[in-house]
């Protein structure tokens, strides 16, 4: 038996397989005393109960008790632009990895091949969060603890998948497993939480709560816009042929999704353009959307008046508002008229707050009963714009890194840019802002070791004493987003 380091993972050579096994002082600085601090400051939160204010993991999995995982391809390829977005890039079609086409063309249905596929490249994910996250819930989760090889893809295919169909591996035990206190989904503004609903009625424990997301109703100009605003007549009882009853039936949906338990709201948006419109203007661009004839500087400026509109009605509701700024989506013609939206076609863009948050902020964010989570893709406003905006108006708050950031490096980032001008409490603890379920507890032990190896770093250079670090790990690591989400 011969031993192998590689990338600071540990195996184990055993005839012709690798065994893996993951450090428990993964993630901290190599410094001996910052790294025991570390250590023993994430040993302390480390067993805490999981708080996952925002999601995007479909609640019909705890609904029906028929419902599953499918196969080892459905659970960790098929639905992930992680991971699929990055075998894509090497010139891996989406086709060959399963991914639904919209005109319904051929695609690869022999899921075993898609898996070769993904295992064969998995080299491509060395030293990404993506690779981090899969490492660990494949040993964590399902025990896996061989290197995957393209040798022995199939073996733990089979693995996974007989694991995949027992009673203990199923959503609902899952949830339990992982320690979930409660996890809260993204849904569209006109969903009717059917599964929700049923989950409310079977009793099982699991607290699984909706979140409010406007984003279809808000895109004056995609073909489909009118669509959803049937839609949106429907599910509230209000019929929608004006501004005024536009905003009286988003109302009521959000009093909706309130009963059923949500706390917060999500949109996205490209900038954080803000701008409060005349009832004349809102009516008239409002009729044009409905005949088909807005334009871009109609869709802008309805944006901005929305993102206004929303902040007012979260002061009446109390609902807690995120605003995800900074990505372009659908970069890829090609993808979106394939496959469609949310397939891992989506960048980053240059992003300013200062001036476009002006309006908004002037008008509510001094409100003690407002509630506003900024999360931004563009990094170079972490210190310039977002922390000094959240270290004055008491209505900010800051999100954790988002998306591409969401990284040990990304999280180190966030740290040294914010925290010293925003102040931890200006801060919203960690979101795992996933579709993977089984990457949820990977993607919160990541955050609480990066938090632990920071405030470490600040203990050993003498910023803050040993009692502060315990009571600031215990917030980065469950207390903060409890606090800033309004969970009781």
């Amino acid at each position: 038996m011969g031993i192998v380091k590689s990338s600071g993972v540990t195996s184990k050579v055993i005839g012709q397989e690798r065994t893996r096994h993951l450090p428990e002082d993964r993630f901290f600085d190599p410094d001996p005393t910052q790294r025991r601090m570390a250590m023993e400051l994430y040993e302390s939160v480390a067993h805490l109960p999981i708080i996952s204010p925002h999601s995007h993991v479909d609640p019909r999995l705890f609904a029906d008790e028929k419902t599953s995982f499918g196969t080892p391809a459905d659970l960790l390829i098929i639905p992930d632009h992680y991971v699929f977005r990055m075998l894509y890039s090497r010139g891996i079609p989406l086709e060959k990895l399963g991914i639904p086409r919209r005109d319904g063309g051929p695609i690869e249905k022999d899921h075993h091949k898609i898996w070769q596929i993904f295992v064969d490249h998995f080299y491509l994910f060395r030293g990404t969060p993506t690779g981090v996250w899969l490492t660990d819930e494949l040993s964590s989760v399902f025990g896996v603890d061989e290197k995957l090889t393209g040798q022995n893809a199939q073996s733990i295919y089979d693995q996974i998948e007989a694991k995949i169909k027992l009673p203990e591996f199923q959503p609902r035990a899952l949830f339990q497993r992982f320690n979930i206190e409660v996890m809260c989904t993204t849904d569209a503004a006109t969903d009717p939480l059917t599964h929700h609903q049923t989950i409310r009625k079977l009793g099982w424990g699991g607290k699984i709560r909706p979140t409010f997301r406007p984003d279809a109703l808000l895109h004056l100009l995609t073909p489909v816009w009118s669509n959803h605003v049937k839609a949106l007549s429907k599910t509230s009882g209000i019929t929608v042929t004006s501004f005024k009853q536009f905003i009286r039936a988003l109302e009521e949906r959000r009093a909706f999704f309130k009963s059923m338990g949500a706390v917060a709201t999500d949109q996205a948006s490209e900038t954080a353009y803000t701008s409060e419109l005349s009832s004349s203007e809102l009516s008239a661009i409002f009729k044009r959307a409905l005949k088909g004839r807005a334009n871009a500087e109609d869709a802008k400026r309805f944006n901005g008046h929305m993102i206004m509109e929303f902040a007012r009605m979260s002061i009446d509701d109390g609902l807690v508002m995120q605003l995800h700024v900074g990505s372009i989506r659908d970069h890829n013609d090609f993808i979106y008229h394939r496959f469609g939206s949310n397939m891992g076609a989506d960048i980053p863009c240059q992003s300013e707050f200062t001036h476009n948050l002006r309006p908004l902020l002037n008008k509510y964010g001094m409100d003690s009963r407002f509630t506003l989570i900024l999360f931004s893709l563009d990094e170079s406003t972490y210190s310039r714009e977002l922390a000094p905006l959240a270290g004055h108006y008491p209505a900010v708050i800051l999100g954790p890194p988002w998306w591409f950031h969401d990284s040990s490096n990304g999280m180190k980032r966030y740290f040294d840019r914010v925290i010293e001008t925003a102040g931890l409490h200006n801060t919203a603890g960690f979101n795992d802002d996933t579709r993977a379920f089984p990457s949820i507890p990977a993607r919160h032990d990541l955050w609480r070791r990066a938090s632990a190896n920071w405030i470490a770093g600040l203990v050993v250079r003498g910023i803050v004493d040993r009692e502060d670090a315990e009571e600031m790990i215990l917030d980065m690591a469950y207390r903060l987003a409890k606090r800033v989400y309004k969970i009781p």
